[in-house]
């Protein structure tokens, strides 16, 4: 379903034959950043550089909108494919949605990726008079979503009676150029959504998890915790594992000769607080940190080498940056194309 090279014949440390690498650039398209020309130039900038896919994150703030943002730029790039990171379910009608996904994916030539959570900025449904439920309830209507966009983006008519969403024959117009359908992304961080992705996804985004202000748990970004959580998609999977890409997003970069020093320098940045949108419950390591798949600290080399090692440990192949991190990461993808 995804668009990876056929697996190398060799095994990661769960058993899994390794796939081949494939890089993500997300955009932003906010004022600061210059808005949505500059959005257009950061994508065609993530096409030279040899990134496989641009994604657009979904927020009613200061930002452009995913939808017409991936319109645009099916006709601004040539190559390079295009997803959302992710479409907030809570915001749009699945069947809605399914026509203006079908038609970008038609427009691109066959090269979306669609990318859809529960939602997640309380601040954001609020400030929009959207409801904000509770996690169960937008988990529920998140799998009800899934389960319609998985029939209307093949192009085949959906009638769905379910809790949250009722649909009475509706056909998937237009038909994608992908087939059976354009691949399904979807993650997070806790137990639920991780079984729910197992369940739905071709594509899983493995995250440290939040709290409920939006704070990234400093705990979570361990190598060990990120094992726990691939173990428990490759439970909920079953025989679909082998099937699933998955993918982390590196929230850190820095190009250093020395890796040590640095990290003990992140530390001690992040003992004086110095890092507001981390909630500091536990005390790291260097060792931790540089074994961290969501820091990326060293040399050009020594970043390769690190994330072939997190491959080799967690199956994870599919690797995402932040568009301040791009010029950073970009000569990286070379020492790690067609791995």
């Amino acid at each position: 379903m995804t668009e990876a090279a056929a697996p190398a014949g060799e095994l990661t440390a769960l058993g899994t034959p390794l796939r081949s690498f494939r890089f993500a650039a997300a955009g932003e398209g906010n004022k600061q950043e210059g808005g949505a020309r500059k959005f257009i130039q950061t994508a065609q900038q993530a096409e030279e550089y040899g990134f496989d896919s641009f994604v657009v994150p979904d927020h009613l703030g200061d930002q452009i909108g995913p939808i017409a943002a991936l319109g645009a730029l099916t006709q601004a790039t040539e190559r390079i494919r295009l997803g959302t990171s992710v479409l907030a379910n809570g915001f749009r009608n699945p069947v809605v949605l399914a026509k203006d996904l079908a038609t970008i994916d038609v427009l691109s030539k066959g090269r979306l990726e669609v990318g859809l959570g529960a939602g997640w900025k309380q601040d954001e449904f609020a400030a929009a008079g959207i409801p904000y439920e509770t996690p169960g309830v937008r988990l529920e209507k998140l799998d009800e979503a899934l389960t319609i966009l998985d029939v209307l983006l093949r192009g085949q008519e959906c009638t769905f009676e379910g809790k949250h969403y009722q649909v009475h024959g509706v056909k998937g117009t237009p038909r994608p150029r992908q087939g059976p359908r354009p691949p399904i992304c979807t993650g997070g961080g806790g137990p639920k959504m991780l079984r729910l992705a197992a369940k739905h996804a071709d594509i899983i985004s493995v995250v440290p998890v939040t709290t409920k202000h939006g704070k990234g748990l400093l705990s979570g970004i361990t190598m060990a915790k990120t094992i726990e959580k691939v173990n428990l998609i490759r439970e909920a999977a079953g025989d679909r594992f082998a099937d699933i890409e998955l993918n982390w997003a590196i929230t850190a970069i820095v190009i250093t000769d020395d890796r040590e020093k640095t990290a003990e320098m992140a530390l001690s940045a992040i003992d004086r607080g110095l890092h507001p949108d981390l909630e500091v419950d536990v005390k790291l390591s260097v060792e931790e940190i540089l074994e961290s798949p969501y820091v990326a600290i060293g040399t050009f080399e020594e970043i390769a080498e690190q994330i072939r090692r997190v491959r080799q440990l967690t199956s994870m192949s599919y690797v995402g940056v932040f568009p301040t991190q791009m010029d950073a990461f970009a000569p990286v993808i070379p020492l790690l194309r067609d791995e």
